[in-house]
C-alpha cells in the first residue's frame, strides 16, 4: 500500500495582520488514521493537550501531526482594523502584480503538492479525495483562469472620442469562513479575493484547522508579502464560527462575509449582512441531480454517479440523486450497483479508499427508512462498520447506500431526493409510464429546475438535441456538466457557486475575484487644447 507523505509536526500561531502572535492555547491535531484505530486513547490525548493537562511525553507522541493556536476575540477585532488600514495600500499595487501573486501561488502549490496532500490525509481525507481537492485548488488559480480574470477585471475602448473603461474595484475587507468539511479548498478562495485588491481575514475552523493553517502560513502569507502586500492584508484566525461572524457583522471594518455553511444559518447571515450594509457571499448546500438519457455512455455515467461516495458523500457538489431513462434503467442500475458494492472502508492513507467516517449517521438511517417506507427499493448498504469493515453499532463508517425509486412524483416526497443528504446515500429515480421521449425530457428538465437547491447538475446523453435542451433550459445551478465527471474541476470553470438554497437570492456561479469586487464605469473626455499665450 502506497502511503501519503506524513507532514512533520508543526505549530502554527495566530496570524494577525501578517504578524505571528500567540493565541489562547492550542488545537492539537492527531493523525486521522490513529484516531480510527485507537479512538478513545487518541481523543483522550487530544483533550489533555487542548486543555493544558498534558505531560511532556504527550507532546512528543508520534500520533500527533501538528497544532494550531486558538485566536481570541481581541485578535479578531485587531485583524479587521489592520485589514482596513492595509487594504487601500494593497489595492494600489497594480493588478498585474496582484495576479502574479496568484500565479506564484499556483506554481508553489504544484511544487509542494505532496506536502499539501500529506496535510490533508493527516486531517482525514482519503488520498484520492485529497488529490481531487488539490486539483480543484490548482484549477482555481490556473494560468487560463488568470487570463479570464484579467479580461473580466478591466476593459478599455473608445466611444464618441472618449476613453471608456469598465473596471472592477475591490469591496474592501472580506471575512472568509471556510467549509468545515473541506476547509483547505474553500479557504484558498482567499487567493483570488486578495488578487482583487481586498484584504482578507480567514477563520480556520477549529474542527479541522491543520491543512488550512499549513497552506496559509507556509505558502500564501510569504508569497503575498513578496508581491508587495502590506502585513495587514491577511490574517488567519482559528476560533468558533458564530462569535467570529458576530465580530465581522458588528465591525465597520468588514465589508463582505464569504461564508460556507448550511442554508438556515446562511439565510440568517444574509439578512444580518444586508441590515448592516455588508455583502454576503454564500456557499451553503447542494442537492445535485445527475440525468442519464437513453443513449448515454452508461459505464462512464456510472463512474460519475459513483463520485457520490467520495468522502462518504460529504462533499456539497457530489451528485445526490440520479434521474434515469427507463430504457436503460436496469443496465445502469446494475453498473452502479457493481461499483458501489466494491467500495470499502479503510484508513485515509489507503489509495483505494474514498470513504470517510460519517458525521450524520443517525440522519442517514432516518432518510433510508423514509425512502423505503415510501416505496424505494434498497439495493445495498446502510450498516455501520469500523475501519476494517466489521459491522458494529458504534462504527464511524456507513456502508454505501444505493436506492431505486419508481416515478418522479413518489421520489419528490422522499427525503433522499428532496433534501441535501450529507452521507453515502444515492437514490436512482426511474420515471414510470409509457411517455414519449419529448414529454419525458420535459418532465426531467422540470424536475431538475424545481429543485430548491442549485449547485451543480449533470447530464449523460449523446443526442445533440437533448444536450442543447438541457444546457439551454436548465436554469438551476451554478455549473452544468455534460458527459463529464460531476465533481471534476477545470480551469476557468467556476468551482463553487449556485442558486436557491445553495447560494441564496443573489447566488450564481462563484468566481471569487468577481464576487468580492464591483463594476465601475469610467469615461475620460478628450483633452482641451493648451491655452495660447496672451
Amino acid at each position: 500500500m502506497e502511503l501519503a507523505p506524513a507532514p512533520p509536526q508543526s505549530a502554527y500561531p495566530v496570524l494577525v495582520g501578517g504578524v505571528p502572535a500567540p493565541g489562547d492555547g492550542w488545537v492539537h491535531w492527531p493523525r486521522s488514521s490513529a484516531m480510527l484505530r485507537e479512538p478513545y486513547e487518541v481523543l483522550a490525548l487530544k483533550a489533555r493537550l487542548d486543555h493544558g493537562r498534558a505531560d511532556p511525553a504527550d507532546h512528543a507522541d508520534p500520533r500527533l501531526v501538528g497544532r494550531v493556536a486558538r485566536s481570541t476575540p481581541e485578535q479578531a477585532a485587531t485583524a479587521l482594523a489592520r485589514a482596513r488600514a492595509a487594504q487601500p495600500l494593497w489595492a494600489r499595487v497594480p493588478l498585474e502584480r496582484r495576479l502574479e501573486f496568484v500565479a506564484a501561488f499556483h506554481r508553489l502549490l504544484r511544487e509542494r503538492a505532496e506536502e499539501v496532500v500529506g496535510a490533508l490525509v493527516a486531517e482525514g481525507y482519503p488520498v484520492r479525495v485529497a488529490r481531487w481537492s488539490l486539483a480543484a485548488a490548482l484549477d482555481l488559480t490556473h494560468p487560463d483562469t488568470l487570463a479570464h480574470t484579467r479580461a473580466a477585471m478591466r476593459w478599455e475602448g473608445e466611444q464618441d472620442g472618449r476613453l471608456v473603461r469598465l473596471v472592477r474595484k475591490p469591496d474592501g475587507v472580506v471575512g472568509l469562513s471556510p467549509a468545515r468539511n473541506a476547509p483547505m479548498l474553500t479557504a484558498t478562495a482567499a487567493v483570488p479575493v486578495l488578487a482583487g485588491g481586498n484584504a482578507v481575514v480567514v477563520n480556520a475552523p477549529p474542527t479541522a484547522p491543520l491543512s488550512t493553517a499549513f497552506v496559509f502560513h507556509e505558502l500564501i502569507a510569504p508569497l503575498l508579502a513578496a508581491h508587495g502586500a502590506p502585513p495587514g492584508a491577511l490574517s488567519v484566525l482559528c476560533a468558533p464560527d458564530r462569535p467570529t461572524l458576530r465580530t465581522w457583522l458588528a465591525s465597520p471594518d468588514c465589508d463582505d462575509v464569504f461564508f460556507f455553511g448550511g442554508p438556515k444559518q446562511g439565510a440568517e447571515l444574509a439578512r444580518a449582512c444586508l441590515e448592516r450594509g455588508k455583502k454576503p457571499v454564500l456557499e451553503l448546500a447542494g442537492n445535485d441531480a445527475l440525468v442519464v438519457w437513453r443513449d448515454a455512455d452508461l459505464p462512464r455515467a456510472a463512474d460519475a454517479a459513483a463520485e457520490r461516495y467520495h468522502g462518504s458523500g460529504q462533499l456539497c457538489f457530489a451528485p445526490k440523486f440520479a434521474l434515469v431513462h427507463p430504457a436503460v434503467a436496469d443496465r445502469f442500475t446494475a453498473l452502479l450497483h457493481e461499483r458501489v458494492a466494491a467500495l470499502r472502508v479503510g484508513p485515509p492513507e489507503d489509495p483505494d479508499v474514498v470513504l470517510t467516517p460519517v458525521v450524520k449517521r443517525a440522519q442517514c438511517a432516518d432518510v433510508l427508512a423514509d425512502a423505503v417506507a415510501k416505496g424505494a427499493e434498497l439495493l445495498c448498504g446502510g450498516e455501520s462498520v469500523d475501519v476494517d469493515g466489521a459491522p458494529t453499532d458504534r462504527g464511524p463508517f456507513v456502508r454505501p447506500v444505493l436506492l431505486r425509486a419508481h416515478g418522479l412524483a413518489a421520489a419528490a416526497t422522499m427525503r433522499a431526493v428532496a433534501e441535501e443528504t450529507f452521507f453515502p446515500l444515492m437514490c436512482l429515480v426511474v420515471p414510470t409510464g409509457p411517455e414519449p421521449d419529448g414529454a419525458l425530457l420535459d418532465a426531467l428538465i422540470s424536475f431538475v429546475n424545481a429543485n430548491p437547491y442549485g449547485l451543480r447538475n449533470s447530464l449523460w446523453a449523446r443526442d445533440p438535441h437533448v444536450v442543447d435542451r438541457f444546457t439551454d433550459e436548465v436554469v438551476n445551478g451554478g455549473v452544468l456538466k455534460v458527459n463529464d465527471s460531476h465533481i471534476g474541476t477545470l480551469p476557468v470553470l467556476p468551482v463553487i457557486g449556485g442558486t436557491g438554497l445553495s447560494g441564496g437570492a443573489h447566488g450564481e456561479a462563484n468566481i471569487p475575484i468577481l464576487r468580492t469586487t464591483r463594476l465601475q464605469g469610467i469615461s475620460i473626455g478628450p483633452r482641451s487644447p493648451e491655452p495660447s499665450d496672451a
